[in-house]
């Protein structure tokens, strides 16, 4: 790794920032020829997928649900059961039948782990071992302190390697979130927050480990956490997190919008007082300073109390402004803010709510629901674990 990737820390923790970021597209898949193998692997994810969204099923049911015939079935699901990953179950209780029941086949939630990182927090870097559900089965924190650059990187293989040590069955896979604008192969091409640029950290725990290793933007990844794990009625949400500065986290159709150069979902520079203060990126007024949680405590302290809800609505009808133009063009129904629950609970979530309304068409917001999942901070170890199920097991 070159010494511009992970620079060496520095005294001062830099906040993140789109600053100096590469104007490096992405470059479109390379189309392949289907082999054998690729068949199979989407056969098996099939099944599993089956089996993992609609519970226990039996061979002759997950045929009729994939389109794949009896034959190829049962051969997938003698491979799985080898695995440890599918375990047959007998035959379903009640119910008058005909004949000999069925076999029933489920997945095994507990037969692998999954190892997982949110490096998000300004004062330590957090991870757990999950079962296939996402349920902890071990929790690890590493103190970050002034840590930055190499140190900082020094931590988080640290914490990987207690994680890895500490789950009790075979890790299929490690997922990351970090923030910064990260690549389609994880790599961090910067997180200013963390002093890297260029980190190729996906690829460095997958030969360090030997294990595949999966790496996304934080906000990203709390958006995948919201779609599957946090009951989201929609396929197409927003997670805004303002917690350490402000960032979105977009799906569409079931799926993460990155944008071009991997920065979708950077609203913190878009301005929204054009007198109001100087940010750091050299503009006025710019929605970070407005509804960022540190900006935000900072003015509630320098107030008398009775000004705090005002200052909060204040806060609310800011990202409303931000908000309402984007939930017009994709037509979202389903809005999460995320941050401390004292500042976003209350005031600053119905002020927002107030604002778009107020700003977009009756048929638009007519469903619109902005909800705060303020104070869970399992939402970015969950993406982490969606980047794994997907990527190794196709569930997702």
């Amino acid at each position: 790794m070159g010494e511009s990737a992970v620079p060496s820390a520095g005294p001062l923790r830099p906040q993140r920032s789109l600053l100096q970021v590469p104007a490096l597209p992405r470059r479109p898949p390379e189309r392949q020829k289907a082999s054998t193998l690729d068949s199979r692997v989407h056969n098996r994810s099939l099944v599993l997928a089956t089996l993992y969204h609609e519970g226990p099923k039996s061979r002759s049911e997950i045929a009729r649900a994939s389109g794949l015939t009896a034959p190829t079935i049962s051969a997938l699901v003698a491979d799985l059961e080898e695995d440890g990953l599918v375990a047959d179950i007998g035959p379903r209780q009640g119910g008058a039948r005909l004949g000999k029941p069925a076999s029933l086949v489920r997945i095994e939630d507990d037969a692998v782990n999954l190892v997982v990182l949110d490096l998000s927090h300004s004062d330590r870097f957090s991870g757990a071992v999950l079962n296939l559900r996402g349920e902890a089965v071990e929790r690890r924190d590493v103190p970050l302190g002034d840590a930055l650059g190499a140190a900082a990187h020094e931590l988080v293989l640290r914490l990987t390697a207690e994680l890895i040590e500490a789950a009790p069955r075979r890790v299929l896979g490690i997922g990351v979130g970090s923030p910064g604008i990260i690549d389609d192969a994880g790599v961090i091409r910067l997180a200013a927050h963390l002093g890297w640029r260029g980190l190729p950290l996906a690829a460095e725990l997958a030969e360090r480990f030997g294990i595949p290793a999966y790496v996304g933007n934080d906000v990203n990844l709390a958006a995948l956490g919201v779609l599957h794990f946090r009951d989201a009625r929609t396929q197409n949400l927003m997670v805004i997190s303002i917690e350490h500065g402000v960032g979105a986290g977009l799906i569409v159709g079931g799926e993460r919008v990155e944008g071009e150069q991997f920065a979708a979902g950077e609203i913190g520079h878009v301005t929204v007082d054009e007198h109001g203060e100087l940010c750091m990126c050299g503009r006025r007024g710019c929605l970070d300073l407005s509804i960022d949680a540190g900006h935000l405590r900072r003015r509630l302290d320098l107030a008398p109390e009775e000004r705090w809800p005002v200052l909060r609505a204040e806060a609310g009808r800011a990202l409303g402004t931000v908000l309402a133009p984007i939930i017009s063009v994709l037509n979202l129904n389903e809005i999460v803010l995320t941050g401390p629950p004292e500042l976003v609970d209350g005031e600053f979530l119905d002020a927002a709510l107030e604002v778009v309304r107020a700003r977009t068409l009756g048929p638009v917001n007519a469903a619109l629901d902005i909800r705060s999942l303020a104070g869970d901070n399992d939402l970015i170890l969950l993406g982490g674990a969606c980047l794994v199920l997907a990527g190794e097991l196709g569930v997702l």
